[in-house]
């Protein structure tokens, strides 16, 4: 697979754009997306081919006039480029006349490069038919395997982002995969219907494939170990996160509250504590396209920003945010390259990518020999925050009871985590050496804009309210 044919074509129209609009405006940007997505489907009853929920092709150009920005979406770029040229200003003078927002002047860096990024990628190796073959094949061995399964579902997505983005000196294009697979039971035993699921994720479809099937033995022992799980008793305890749990403390805890178009618009309680300590001082906390490679790295976003690597929490004191070009301009402060829109018909925003606990010194099997009485709760379900007022609130597929530093074999489930979160982070005393992400995850901002992001990092033991 390589770059889009389609952007290809219309890179000298683009840029043609660009300078006819560049006349009127203090700053102009296009960016145009081919991403193609597939879901490979298969269960007991049914398999099918579906195009995945990011498929999309299109162009957004951005303009500020430096008091105002305006983004206009369209669905090519080709033809008469005076004529398109002076119908997006139309538009935006049009806009500007309506609303009567504007801001103190900020202007926009441009600065100047040029370069194409590419990632590894074998997804021609791969022919649709086979990959439907291979999700029938592990929907059928789960299924044989234990009398138990009800249903077993097998999946495997796979994503290819092809981007050019034109400005008056930058001129950049990227292409890059990235692939999902994942396993699912629906399990009976013990009077209790169950379902669980294993995944695997890569950007190289080989490697999901290769390990996608070791999975199996795996899921269905954990299938049966949840049919036994009890609702747990509601209290305080001692915790043990695995790394999808710390993936999802991070991103609710300091993601939504460190994306900087919330400090612009005063939504974030973060901004009033940056220099401050705001968690443990063992606690560093980073996010980055740059900073792992994942479902959530790219070379660069929506805004032509290089991808980047951002400390945001450096012992236990919030040091950043992370912003996109139009509120890194507002606040005075250079874009960190998290600016990224749903679509081309959606609008750039301050958003997540890969956000993580770094690792610490301590070994996982000490930190559960040093609990009396507690938890260790795996797989993330869902989670929300407050940016406002620091609630937290964050759910666990299931946990594992820990007596006298040992797991047991009595599991509960779901565990919902909540409470303030300084009083989380504060808590944490120690990490572990390991570190695992997983680029499989997506986040919305509030309840749309939906994006890929990653979870992941080491183990954490902290103190918290469970129930």
């Amino acid at each position: 697979m390589s770059f889009s044919a389609f952007l290809e074509s219309r890179r000298a129209d683009a840029r043609k754009l660009v300078t006819a609009l560049r006349k009127q405006y203090a700053y102009v940007s296009v960016l145009g997306s081919d991403i193609q997505a597939k879901s490979f489907r298969a269960d007991r009853n049914s398999s099918g081919i579906t195009s995945g929920r990011d498929t999309e092709c299109g162009f957004v150009v951005k303009l500020s006039n430096g008091g105002v920005f305006f983004e206009y979406s369209l669905d090519d770029i080709t033809g008469d480029i005076p004529a398109l040229a002076a119908s997006i200003a139309e538009a935006f003078d049009l806009q500007t006349l309506l609303s009567g927002n504007t801001i103190d002047p900020v202007t926009l860096p441009d600065e100047p490069l040029r370069q194409s990024f590419a990632r590894e990628n074998d997804l021609a190796a791969y022919t649709n038919d086979r990959l439907l073959s291979i999700c029938k094949e592990l929907s059928a061995e789960l299924i044989a395997k234990d009398e138990h399964v009800l249903n077993a579902v097998a999946m495997i997505g796979t994503r290819e982002v092809s981007q050019l983005f034109l400005s008056e000196n930058r001129e950049l294009d990227q292409n890059y995969t990235w692939v999902n697979g994942y396993l699912v039971a629906i399990y009976r035993d013990n009077d209790k219907v169950v379902q669980a699921r294993e995944g695997a994720n890569a950007h190289l479809l080989g490697d999901v494939l290769r390990e996608l099937p070791q999975c199996t033995d795996k899921l269905l022992a954990k299938a049966q170990k949840l049919t036994t799980a009890k609702p747990i008793e509601p209290g305080v305890y001692d915790i043990i996160t695995d790394p999808s749990i710390t993936g999802l403390i991070a991103h609710e805890a300091f993601g939504h509250g460190v994306e900087m178009d919330q400090f612009v618009k005063d939504r974030a309680l973060g901004k009033e504590y940056v220099g401050k300590y705001v968690a443990s001082p063992i606690c560093n906390m980073r996010d980055g396209a740059a900073a792992t490679l994942s479902a959530a790295s790219y070379f660069f976003d929506d805004d032509g920003v290089l991808a980047g690597d951002t400390q945001i929490i450096k012992d236990g004191i919030l040091v950043a945010g992370i912003s996109d070009l139009a509120s890194a301009a507002q606040l005075g402060t250079r874009p960190t390259g998290n600016g990224r829109r749903e679509s081309s018909r959606r609008k750039a925003y301050s958003r997540m990518t890969n956000t993580f606990f770094e690792p610490g010194k301590d070994k996982l099997e000490d930190m559960i020999a040093s609990i009396d009485h507690g938890y260790m709760l795996f797989e993330t379900n869902n989670g929300m925050e407050d940016p406002k007022n620091w609630a937290i609130q964050c759910v666990a597929e299931y946990g594992i009871e820990i007596v006298d530093g040992k797991l047991t074999e009595n599991y509960v489930s779901p565990v919902v985590m909540s409470g303030y979160v300084p009083d989380l982070l504060q808590s944490i005393t120690m990490i572990s050496d390991d570190f695992q992400i997983e680029g499989a995850g997506s986040c919305g901002k509030g309840y749309k804009e939906w994006v890929r992001v990653s979870d992941g990092g080491p183990a954490l033991k902290a103190r918290v309210k469970l129930g």
